[in-house]
């Protein structure tokens, strides 16, 4: 009880943890364009090396690491060592294409082998990054007021990443360069280790007794769908995120600017939603209800999104070549993509914590169950990123693509529902939920795919998105 009082503090910490990390995300993107010479495939093994390293990393803490450690000690060494590393990587990916050129090699062999090179390069310090809410979540357990704060927890981080996306892009390497860039990620990864640390000498951890560590991974009843549905959440997302990625770009311009704004607006979602479900995840009895309903939720908000992007944001009467300054642009920008998307990304942060509260259990291991969930969350999210970016969109164009996401949303949530439909009225209502859902498709099939672009004497005219898949 005594220790309760530190949770804050916590917070605060996965703020600037969750900052230090997006900043190594940009820094690393411009590094890997300077080795690998290709943007394309620099995005792609920064994305997939970043997911996928967090996803192990959540995974592997429970297994590797014993619960009689203070869980606010593994922290802080985590944070060391994601410090640390992010050093090494400043100095070894450049030494990398150096070394690669010294000996040779070209064309299209050439760069997916620097590309390969650079990712093995970045995958130690994304595995500790993965690991840092397993670990913590030892020390704040698996109860339902813990599973609260570890939602908390997430929008914090999630938070972080938007204030560090934001420096990064639009101060830090405008103004300077990227080893300053980089030491002021690991300074905020220092003092993050620094306070945990010391919060581990003041205050107590109860670690379980050394025979019942075996017993500790007993699944709560349900959880196999709970993880199928929260992948299903991530593999939306990241599809979505896509998606709108393209056809904001059209209306916005398709330039680094545009694309910081679209992810941060995804953050701030996300880290909106989390704090929402936290909060809410305390009073719900039957968490895996709300789950459910938010993923039917789903089912509208990524409707009004593909309304609001074709149908309704190209014809706001604005002339952005009347703007005077550059800040005003942001701000216009800034609220047409909060229109558009962000009912949407709420939804999906709000579905991490009351997975989390689904799942929990006294009889499982804290870092165990959030590794659970939150790997099963990004391994849907890296499947979401790779099919629609590479498959779908290519082949069936991104209005059939929101079809699809609205029928894996709809899907999401009935899978996790149906089983607690125990009366015929309960029945129906999924039925009106899926009709509902099937209503929607339609809807957005039926929504001629027009937008508007702006021309270069910021004169809007209107042009077809059909044009936009070649």
């Amino acid at each position: 009880m005594t220790s309760r009082r530190y949770l804050p503090l916590l917070l605060l910490l996965f703020v600037g943890s969750g900052c230090a990390a997006l900043i190594y995300e940009i820094v690393w993107f411009q590094l890997l364009q300077m080795v690998i010479g290709s943007s394309a495939v620099s995005l792609g093994v920064l994305l997939g090396t970043f997911m996928g390293g967090m996803c192990v990393g959540s995974l592997a803490l429970a297994r590797v690491i014993s619960p009689r450690h203070h869980p606010l000690k593994v922290y802080a060494v985590l944070e060391l060592g994601i410090g640390a590393f992010g050093v090494v990587i400043l100095l070894l990916i450049p030494a990398i294409g150096r070394l690669y050129s010294a000996i040779g090699g070209e064309g299209i062999s050439g760069i997916f082998l620097r590309g390969a090179l650079c990712a093995v390069c970045l995958l130690p310090p994304t595995l500790l990054m993965g690991a840092t809410l397993p670990a913590i979540s030892r020390w704040v357990q698996a109860s339902t007021q813990g599973v609260s704060w570890l939602g908390f927890f997430y929008g914090g981080n999630t938070a972080g990443a938007v204030f560090g996306c934001l420096l990064a892009g639009f101060y830090l390497l405008r103004v300077h360069d990227m080893p300053t860039t980089t030491y002021v990620a690991v300074a905020i990864n220092a003092a993050v280790a620094a306070i945990g640390f010391a919060l581990s000498r003041v205050t107590q951890y109860n670690a379980p007794p050394a025979g019942s560590t075996g017993e500790m991974g007993i699944p709560a009843p349900g959880a196999r769908a709970v993880h199928v549905t929260i992948a299903l959440s991530g593999l939306t997302a990241l599809g979505a995120e896509v998606i709108w990625t393209r056809l904001l770009s059209l209306l916005l311009g398709g330039t680094t600017y545009t694309f910081s704004i679209i992810l941060a607006v995804f953050l701030i979602g996300i880290g909106l939603g989390s704090s929402a479900g936290s909060f809410a995840s305390r009073g719900i009895r039957n968490p895996r209800l709300a789950l459910g309903a938010s993923q039917l939720a789903l089912v509208a908000a990524i409707a009004w999104s593909a309304y609001a992007i074709s149908s309704s944001l190209p014809w706001w009467p604005i002339n952005a070549g009347l703007v005077s300054s550059p800040w005003f642009l942001f701000q216009l920008d800034l609220v047409r993509c909060l229109y558009a998307i962000l009912p949407a990304a709420c939804l999906w942060g709000a579905s991490f914590p009351l997975a989390l509260a689904a799942v929990a259990s006294d009889a499982t291991d804290p870092g165990l169950l959030v590794g659970g969930v939150y790997a099963a969350n990004t391994v849907g999210a890296i499947v979401g990123a790779l099919v629609f970016s590479m498959l779908l969109i290519p082949w069936t164009g991104t209005q059939d693509s929101q079809r699809l996401l609205i029928v894996v949303a709809a899907v999401a949530g009935l899978l996790v529902l149906y089983p607690l439909a125990r009366t015929p009225r309960a029945v129906l209502a999924l039925g009106g939920a899926g009709a509902l859902a099937g209503l929607l498709t339609w809807g957005v099939s039926a929504v001629p795919f027009e937008s508007s672009i702006s021309s270069g004497t910021g004169i809007s005219v209107p042009f077809t998105m059909e044009l936009e898949s070649t």
